[in-house]
């Protein structure tokens, strides 16, 4: 197989040559690791590969699976996989090399995925790009190289747009995965809280606001990945609304007519970029033209400073656990000079609260939600930007300033996304519009708890109506 043949399939499409016996996995690894070579020096998107767990992984794939032989990174903060680095982006971690698989990375092996690495993230995933002292540089756009591609999944989204493989797995606590797929031009699912298994190691994640899933380039992937691991493991506390039918059916007819609200106006009361409310305008056209029924959403009544001050202690208290545990796991101690000066500062922050803090914040952060879902439940979707700009250059969110100064920053470049998390709703990032320099600007889309299907059933009509998949970065080179 060529490395263009390659480029144009999706998992999906991999996995069927895979099972027709007209490519191997061993071949398929080839070709990710080459690409990997080629553009990983520029971008930064890899940052700890194996080739060897690699080559043991294609050799024992499940051929009949889903995505039976195709190559796959896991996000280098959670999803632990047995001998394979694991940092969260923190120096203090380079010796973590995990002893088994979580559970989520055990479902995607049954998938047929072939893991062979991590992608670069920012350290803790408390930021919205990657550009930390542990990797050496940080995470560029494959778009513009001078500007971020997002985060904290940053690693991501970029292997994916370059052309290394066709999905990598990531994770979302205040649009970690969304943010990313907007900033490169890709798809993405935030799915339901519960919706995914935490276990072996945890219960949840940042207090039910995080979860994990994929970014792809296309929706079909995004489905079948999801049909492929959803649903709780052993033990698991809570649990999502089971599915009525499986995710890749959702995405194989038409959804029906839709009441699509848009929200243009910043949750903060700002406007956004002239880039963004020009991408929303041009979706919610788009799906008056496809007979859904398209109003103007209410601005959202809830205090935005207080739901960030929330998240903010939320994310500190589970920062300072997370520091902790891995301390006590590798022995060593918590030293200020192995981590950046906003995760320190989320550290130390989260050691001064108390249980009682702690509980105020999770009821609060309930209260608001309940109120989100409120405005959420007068549509079938929102529509909203993904981000309030086009991607940002980078350099502008380095994380070398107190926790709460640098989060207050990126709250204004990311104001829409932390609504679904806080919810717990599924929200997706589509890449429907690219602006006058050619950097792709998303716009989200939320449903109500449980509803994925009905987003995945939108975005499979919108990928048909406007096609995105054989849009690249200008300087990629498909033919080598």
């Amino acid at each position: 197989m060529k490395y263009d043949e390659y480029r144009q399939c999706d998992a999906t499409a991999l996995a069927a040559l895979v099972r027709r016996r007209e490519v191997t996995p061993s071949e398929l690894l080839a070709i990710a690791w080459k690409r990997m070579e080629e553009v990983n020096p520029s971008l930064n998107a890899v940052c700890w590969q194996d080739r060897e767990i690699g080559e043991a992984a294609a050799a024992e794939v499940n051929i009949e699976g889903p995505f039976a032989g195709v190559p796959f990174l896991l996000k280098d903060g959670g999803a632990a996989a047995k001998g394979l680095r694991l940092t969260f982006g923190s120096r203090s971690a380079m010796s973590y090399y995990p002893q088994s698989d979580g559970e989520l990375t055990q479902r995607y092996r049954r998938a047929g995925l072939v893991i062979f690495g991590r992608t670069t993230a920012p350290e803790y995933g408390i930021n919205v790009t990657c550009e930390g002292p542990l990797y050496d540089g940080p995470v560029r756009n494959p778009w513009d190289l001078s500007r971020s591609a997002g985060g904290s999944s940053s690693g991501a989204a970029a292997a994916v747009a370059a052309g290394i493989l066709p999905m990598a797995h990531g994770s979302d606590g205040g649009g970690s995965l969304r943010i990313p797929a907007s900033c490169c031009g890709l798809f993405t699912l935030k799915v339901t809280r519960a919706r995914m298994p935490h276990g072996p190691g945890s219960s949840e994640s940042w207090s039910g606001m995080a979860t994990s899933h994929v970014i792809t380039r296309s929706v079909r992937d995004c489905a079948g990945a999801l049909d492929a691991t959803h649903g709780p493991d052993v033990g698991a506390p809570y649990v999502a609304p089971a599915p009525a039918e499986r995710f890749i059916d959702a995405v194989s007819r038409p959804p029906r007519q839709l009441r699509v609200g848009v929200m243009m106006m910043s949750p903060t009361g700002a406007r956004v970029a002239p880039d963004c409310e020009a991408a929303v305008a041009s979706a919610a056209q788009l799906c008056a033209s496809l007979g859904h029924v398209v109003v103007d959403a209410p601005r959202f009544e809830l205090d935005f400073e207080r739901m960030a001050a929330t998240m903010r202690t939320l994310v500190c208290a589970n920062t300072a656990n997370e520091v902790q545990g891995m301390a006590a796991l590798l022995g060593l101690p918590t030293d200020p000079s192995h981590f950046e000066i906003a995760t320190w500062s989320a550290y130390e922050i989260g050691q001064t609260l108390s249980a009682s803090d702690y509980l105020t914040a999770l009821h609060t952060m309930h209260r608001i939600g309940r109120q989100i879902a409120k405005v959420v439940g007068q549509f079938d979707v929102l529509l909203t930007p993904t981000i309030a700009e086009a991607p940002t250059v980078l350099g502008r969110f380095v994380m070398d300033r107190d926790y709460v100064t640098h989060r207050t920053n990126t709250f204004a470049y990311a104001p829409f996304t932390p609504l679904a998390n806080v919810s717990g709703q599924p929200a997706m990032s589509v890449p429907l519009y690219w602006n006058d320099v050619g950097l792709p600007i998303g716009v989200q889309f939320i449903a109500s708890y449980g509803d994925e299907a009905t987003l995945l059933a939108l975005a499979a009509q919108l990928e048909g109506a406007r096609p995105w998949k054989d849009r690249r970065p200008r300087n990629e080179n498909p033919e080598h």
